[in-house]
Parts: structure tokens; sequence; C-alpha cells
């Protein structure tokens, strides 16, 4: 039982990664910056766990679902797989929008190319 929420995460970012693979989003769109974007991502939020935990505000929750094992004292493993997902989510999310908007974009001046055409 000890597994089951870092078993989710995985889960979660393998969903993400075959989102990517599929619409090519982010990673599989450009690779070399997705990897910058997620490591920059991850530090920073890192550095905001640890700024927290430092300052007493963030607290390792106790449940029975988490492994138990600490990067750092209040800083569990699954945190860095939370992040992870956090941050592929919004990389995902974002390439999604971008995609959709150019889309738009796109269409918009298709479609105002058909009505010029179909003015006599």
């Amino acid at each position: 039982m000890g597994l089951l929420y870092l078993l989710a995460l995985l889960v979660s970012i393998t969903g993400m990664v075959v989102l990517d693979r599929r619409f090519g989003l982010f990673f599989f769109r450009d690779a070399r910056r997705a990897s910058i974007v997620l490591v920059a991502g991850l530090v920073f939020f890192v550095g905001w766990d640890l700024a927290g935990i430092g300052l007493g505000i963030f607290f390792r929750g106790e449940t029975s679902f988490m492994t138990g094992l600490q990067l750092a004292p209040e800083l569990p493993v699954e945190e860095i797989f939370f992040l992870t997902l956090l941050c592929y989510l919004t990389m995902n999310l974002f390439g999604f929008l971008t995609r959709a908007s150019a889309g738009r974009a796109a269409g918009g001046r298709a479609g105002a190319a058909r009505r010029d055409e179909v003015r006599p």
C-alpha cells in the first residue's frame, strides 16, 4: 500500500507522455527546449518547497499511501514526481493551447479568404 501514491503519479506521468507523443505537444515537438523548461520548473518548485519547509510552512503529510522515503526532512520522494507531473501537465497544456490558437487563426484566415472568393 505504501507505493500507491507513487504508482498513481507514475501512471499519470505516463499519460502525459502518451498525450504528448500522440499530439506532439511539447517534448515531441522540441525535446531540447522542453527539457530545459522541465528542469527549470522542477528547480523552481523544489526551491519553493525547500523554502517553505525551512520557514516551517510545509510539512510532510502522514499517510499509508506514501513510501516513507524522504529526500530531505519533510520532503518525500513522491514530491519530485508530483512536481514533474505538474510541470509536464502545464507544458502539455501550453502546447495544446498554442496549437489550438494557431489553428483558429489559420482557420479564420482561410474562412476570410473563402468569403472573399464568393463575392463578385
